[in-house]
């Protein structure tokens, strides 16, 4: 059994969402314990009439909540009674598979590298979401948000973690790993990208030189390299196009007589498109690089997307995936300084 712990708190539809995703991943999955964290009193009145097994859900108490308006280390430090703190201390212990928060990603962030650390001879953690392709595969980004300010050495121990990432859990044989860049030439660039470039040429993985931001979703890598601060910009910005081109696509087919007919034959071929750019249905952004397994979901979280990230905590745990990436940054040193 793989025993899991749900922040109850941060989700935008509130701690509702929370519960009713536990109960539909108790229901599809026999192999997990989910342990979720929060008002215990709100958390048992939202259960009130709803059949569950009580040995598989767990309701633990936790009075406090950090908000996203907070200062994250601060929050953390001052806030030991809050949901994602007990979330964190509970992981600690080494009792459960991993943990699922839509909280604040600072204090996500924050509170998992300071109580739980990093792997050993990592110089940073990263957030590496799972990204769809046009040729219907997946491409790996990171990092997407965790580190705004990066240095050579940074690039090139995520490189090492997404590589090895998609290895395990992609079933990918050499994963082709590529660096965001403003071109394609080596001389690209930035100083960092510049750096970075010659030292991911160093390591032992399968690096196929950089790639501009339009290329990203053509199935050309399965990982893309690059920092967090461009990295979550790529990320929002591939998001919001999807969304607003949909919009625009189905305000053209409304806007005449012919768009509406034509419509009704687009229907089912655009309900395809947008279940496999829906975002709900990767799940969330595993912190790669901490010694336990975090993965941080969504604020927007639906059912789909909380149901999915808790599935990641299980696939993860079910593959070793932590002990994998340990190894491969205990064999592989990087020489850049930091």
């Amino acid at each position: 059994m793989f025993k899991i712990l749900l922040d109850a708190y941060g989700a935008d539809a509130g701690a509702q969402v929370v519960i009713d995703t536990a109960l539909v991943a108790l229901d599809k999955h026999k192999n997990i314990i989910l342990e979720i964290v929060g008002k215990q009193d709100e958390l048992k009145s939202l259960l009130q009439g709803k059949q569950y097994d009580t040995e598989r859900l767990i309701i633990t108490n936790a009075d406090e909540e950090i908000t996203c308006n907070e200062a994250p280390v601060e929050a953390i430090r001052a806030k030991k009674n809050s949901s994602l703190v007990v979330c964190i201390d509970k992981l600690k212990t080494g009792e459960y598979a991993g943990m699922v928060s839509a909280g604040s990603t600072g204090a996500v962030l924050s509170g998992a590298v300071l109580k739980l650390g990093r792997l050993s001879g990592l110089s940073r953690p990263a957030l590496a979401p799972m990204l769809p392709t046009i040729k219907g595969g997946r491409v790996l980004l990171i990092d997407c948000g965790a580190n705004m300010d990066c240095k050579p050495i940074n690039l090139c121990h995520f490189a090492l973690m997404g590589s090895e990432y998609m290895r395990v859990m992609q079933n990918v044989n050499q994963p082709r790993v590529a660096l965001l860049n403003v071109g394609t030439e080596a001389a690209k660039g930035n100083e960092l990208s510049k750096v970075a470039y010659q030292e991911l040429q160093k390591l032992p993985i399968n690096f196929v030189g950089n790639i501009e931001a339009r290329d990203t979703l053509n199935g050309d890598c399965d990982v893309i390299v690059t920092d967090g601060f461009s990295g979550n910009v790529l990320l929002k910005s591939i998001e919001g196009t999807i969304i607003n081109l949909m919009k625009v696509i189905k305000a053209g087919l409304k806007s005449t007589t012919a768009g509406k007919i034509g419509g009704l034959f687009a229907k089912k071929p655009l309900k395809n498109v947008l279940k496999r750019y829906d975002y709900q249905a990767y799940g969330g952004s595993p912190l790669l690089g901490t010694k336990q397994i975090v993965v941080k979901a969504h604020g927007s979280a639906n059912i789909v997307g909380l149901l999915a990230s808790i599935e990641q905590v299980k696939d993860y745990a079910e593959r070793d995936l932590l002990s994998k990436i340990g190894n491969t940054l205990s064999e592989v040193k990087v020489d850049t300084a930091e």
